[in-house]
């Protein structure tokens, strides 16, 4: 076959592969270059998902008409004029691809006038053709006129999908734009009908609460943190985030902001994830907003014609910085949900609402005196280092006891506005607290305080382990047994040493005190272990040891249908308020739900 040099046109269309793929990227490139231009109010109208016409009006600095025949031309810019520059680019657009592109697929009209120009200048290209520059009315600034996209690339067109899949994702990409940019007005109205309106705001936390709405509308949690990055000065970090309760399934409510552009970049995820890992089911995403402020020799975002991903220069410093803020803002929130009852009965009549606190209510200051047995540590916490450790024997299983007496409940700690607990049904505690009832899961908050101890039990080094006077050879599947000498380093920072003893056998040499302290005996665990293991692939190590923490404190700690002493559920209580992430399981679920005041007044007929 002959080579040939390709001609333009078809290199432009080529080219527009990458920059255009779909209406919502043409709306990208243009509402970029508006805001390079200085525009501070920016409407787009879209007709048949943008397929059919996308308009794009601003009111920037405008184009000279000397430059329009420049403007459609491919590479030609007036953001970048040396390699230099790319080390360093502060504008949202730079390669001078976008409208060179888009007109080569489309037919397209721009219309622009500056100010002190008795008139606007326009150009219209068809299919990457150029036509003459002419005047035309038009106010001052931009706009940019996009009909019958991909008309002359069929194959590109039938790919699109329905109108309304694509005008969604229209606006999916003018809000990730406009988060970014809160002191822009956007607009968007599609087939005559307004999709989106958002004026300008001196508040950044306006535009997010505008953006992501419903997704952050319980009580979100602001975020902050800053460092400096030796020479290139400090890196910002702000933000909002949802609450745990409010993970979803898909990631669409996760937001970034790079220097006032919106970026997709999986450190970023990653550190939000890893911030929330523990809080939120593992296959949900956090609901947030984090916008991050540095240099711009710090990130390169010459990675992809999209521009959406970019590459940090110190990503470990970025992604700490990241997690970082986020976990500080969790720490420092009440992160027990919410348990909404029922409304009144119809036809209820309301009682008058209280004026003055109640005798024994959450008002009132605790009894002076009630002290119970300070055993944060001493039952249960400390029972996993202490055994991990062999400084004493383990101690015994929970077993059942009689339902104490009403006399014999547990008085909470001065510090606490409970004065009472209940255990129901060998599962869950009932408590008073400040804003009303509280009701704990046994299970899932002894096993937020195992796994925390245990975590930082192995920071320092790996668990003790007991060496088998027989290795105990265990039946598992040939994946299981084939990623015993893979995960060898991390079974031993857990204590076990084991080796594969055929294609479906695994030998364990050596099993955690903790454990047999616990009464989890290997071949209950180990078949267990080695297959979670195989299923997660062995990618992400700190992941792998954090899914083996959680298997371990689940198994050790107490279950439901356990009856605990009154000091044993004391304890237990008073774990929630000293260990970190006490509102969540290691796997996310809630430790404690809190049933409010008003609901119960209002479920009451009281308000």
């Amino acid at each position: 076959m002959t080579i040939r040099v390709l001609p333009r046109q078809l290199v432009d269309q080529i080219a527009a592969g990458e920059v255009v793929e779909r209406p919502a990227s043409a709306v990208k490139e243009l509402v970029e270059n508006a805001l390079d231009a200085g525009a501070t109010r920016i409407e787009v109208l879209v007709e048949g998902g943008g397929a059919d016409r996308i308009v794009v009006a601003d009111d920037g600095g405008g184009i000279p008409a000397e430059e329009l025949p420049l403007a459609v031309a491919s590479h030609a810019t007036s953001k970048i004029a040396s390699s230099e520059d790319l080390s360093s680019i502060a504008t949202m657009g730079f390669r001078g691809e976008a409208l060179a592109s888009i007109a080569s697929v489309s037919r397209l009209a721009i219309t622009s006038r500056r100010r002190g120009d008795d008139a606007a200048a326009r150009i219209d290209v068809e299919g990457g053709e150029a036509g003459e520059v002419r005047p035309a009315g038009a106010p001052l600034g931009t706009t940019v006129e996009v009909r019958q996209l991909f008309f002359n690339v069929p194959a590109r067109r039938k790919f699109l999908r329905t109108a309304p899949v694509e005008l969604g994702r229209v606006q999916d990409v003018l809000e990730s734009v406009a988060i970014c940019r809160p002191g822009v007005a956007f607009r968007l109205v599609a087939d005559g009908r307004t999709r989106l309106d958002l004026a300008a705001t001196d508040d950044p936390a306006v535009r997010v609460r505008a953006v992501l709405g419903d997704e952050l509308a319980d009580d979100p949690l602001p975020l902050a943190a800053e460092a400096d990055a030796a020479e290139h000065g400090p890196v910002t970090v702000w933000g909002l985030a949802a609450r745990p309760s409010s993970a979803r399934a898909t990631a669409r409510a996760l937001r970034f902001a790079l220097n006032g552009r919106a970026v997709l970049d999986r450190t970023l995820v990653h550190a939000v994830k890893e911030a929330y890992r523990g809080l939120i089911d593992p296959g949900r995403t956090p609901v947030a907003f984090v916008a991050i402020e540095m240099d711009p020799a710090l990130v390169d975002v010459n990675v992809h014609p999209a521009k959406t991903e970019v590459r940090f220069r110190q990503p470990s410093f970025v992604h700490q910085l990241v997690m970082r803020a986020v976990r500080d803002a969790l720490r420092a929130a009440d992160l027990v949900p919410a348990f909404q009852l029922g409304s009144p009965r119809p036809g209820a009549a309301p009682a008058p609402a209280w004026t003055s606190p109640r005798p024994g209510s959450s008002g009132d200051p605790a009894p002076s005196g009630v002290h119970a047995p300070s055993t944060v540590f001493e039952r249960f916490a400390a029972e996993a280092v202490d055994a991990a450790q062999g400084t004493r024997a383990p101690a015994p299983p929970v077993v059942e006891v009689a339902p104490a007496a009403a006399s014999d409940e547990p008085a909470l700690h001065a510090n606490r506005t409970a004065r009472r607990v209940m255990q129901v049904h060998g599962s869950y505690l009932v408590v008073e607290d400040r804003d009303g009832i509280l009701v704990v899961d046994q299970h899932a908050l002894h096993e937020r305080a195992m796994f925390e101890e245990l975590k930082a039990r192995i920071a320092a080094q790996p668990l003790e382990s007991q060496r088998m006077l027989v290795p105990a050879v265990l039946q598992v599947d040939p994946r299981a047994a084939e990623a015993v000498e893979a995960a060898g380093a991390l079974l031993a920072r857990i204590g076990i040493d084991a080796s594969a003893a055929g294609p479906r056998a695994v030998a364990v040499h050596g099993y955690p005190t903790f454990l047999l302290g616990r009464g989890v005996h290997p071949e209950e665990f180990v078949p267990a272990l080695l297959e979670r293991l195989v299923d997660e692939g062995g990618a992400d190590v700190e992941a792998a040891l954090h899914e083996v923490l959680d298997m371990m404190a689940c198994k050790a700690a107490v279950k439901a249908g356990d009856r605990l002493t009154p000091v044993e559920i004391e304890a237990l209580l008073d774990l929630r308020e000293r260990i970190e992430r006490g509102a969540a399981c290691p796997h996310g679920r809630p430790t404690s739900l809190r049933i409010g005041m008003r609901d119960l007044e209002r479920s009451f007929g009281r308000t």
